[in-house]
């Protein structure tokens, strides 16, 4: 019973820790490598990065 109550708190966990990652790559706020940039700063960084993917994105405007 243990078992499975630990591995289910670690899905949780590792679900919660790529919410921010797979909300980067599919979005299209954002490209190349822009895009890469954001990934590597919340794998880094951690949530503070994606917060602020969510008001700065895009960083560069589209022409």
């Amino acid at each position: 019973m243990d078992e499975s109550v630990a591995l289910a708190f670690l899905t949780i966990i590792a679900i919660v820790w790529l919410i921010p990652l797979m909300s980067i790559l599919i979005s299209k706020k954002t490209m190349g490598s822009e895009k890469l940039a954001w990934v590597l700063a919340v794998l880094f960084i951690s949530w503070f990065a994606w917060i602020f993917y969510l008001l700065l994105a895009p960083i560069k405007k589209k022409n």
